[in-house]
């Protein structure tokens, strides 16, 4: 739906910005709450940003991709595959295609990542392997691109342009190169020899998030 600022308070125009009063109001419209309010959760590297709320006790996140630098419709067919395989991802109440905002549930605030420590990582870890290996075996994958060589050229290939060059300041050698590319080689042979399985490309611990069931709350 469009939301035409000129019927809002002036005071409300001033201080919200359109895109960000359209994502309250349509959050507002769906769960028939006036006085929800969006606070934002996190950022992504993408274009896609999260807003949490509390409406009836019930905290929801609201995730805004703009529809012309992003496209929900992958994002939201890969959640529901998650969920389906019994995987712990955000569960969707309402979509706006044409605005593209997305409002799911909350998994929660406590990433992996600070709570990470000789005492919890063996537990935290162990609930990140299970569910890995509860995805790979029970996630359809085959009407997906292939995860080959070319994929796995492009993504290796991130390590020295943003680790070594962009945050170390690094340009390796020739010879430096050669043993780098000995390493990819080596990793994509062994690769590429393994049975092809779902991957989500993002599976680290600032994509999980702990929960009480002991199953990770994956993102992203």
């Amino acid at each position: 739906s469009t939301i035409i600022l000129g019927f809002l308070p002036e005071t409300f125009r001033m201080n919200l910005s359109f895109r960000a009063a359209q994502r309250q109001i349509w959050a507002q419209q769906v769960l028939n709450d006036a006085d929800f309010r969006l606070e934002s959760a996190s950022s992504d590297a993408s274009f896609r940003s999260y807003w949490r709320g509390l409406s009836a006790g019930q905290t929801w996140i609201v995730m805004d991709a703009p529809p012309n630098q992003e496209d929900t419709g992958p994002w939201l067919a890969m959640a529901q595959r998650l969920t389906d395989a019994g995987l712990k991802a955000p569960l969707i109440r309402a979509v706006d295609t044409e605005n593209g905002f997305v409002l799911m549930s909350d998994l929660g605030t406590r990433l992996f990542l600070p709570e990470l420590n000789s005492k919890t990582v063996d537990t935290l870890y162990g609930q990140a392997l299970a569910a890995l290996l509860q995805m790979q075996l029970h996630v359809p994958c085959a009407d997906l691109p292939a995860y080959d060589e070319v994929r796995l050229v492009t993504e290796m290939e991130l390590m020295p342009t943003w680790f070594f060059e962009r945050h170390l300041g690094f340009t390796p050698s020739c010879e430096q190169w050669d043993i780098i590319e000995l390493a990819f080689r080596a990793l994509i042979s062994n690769a590429t020899a393994q049975t092809q399985v779902f991957v989500h490309r993002d599976y680290h611990s600032r994509n999980l998030m702990i929960s009480e069931s002991g199953k990770p709350g994956i993102l992203d």
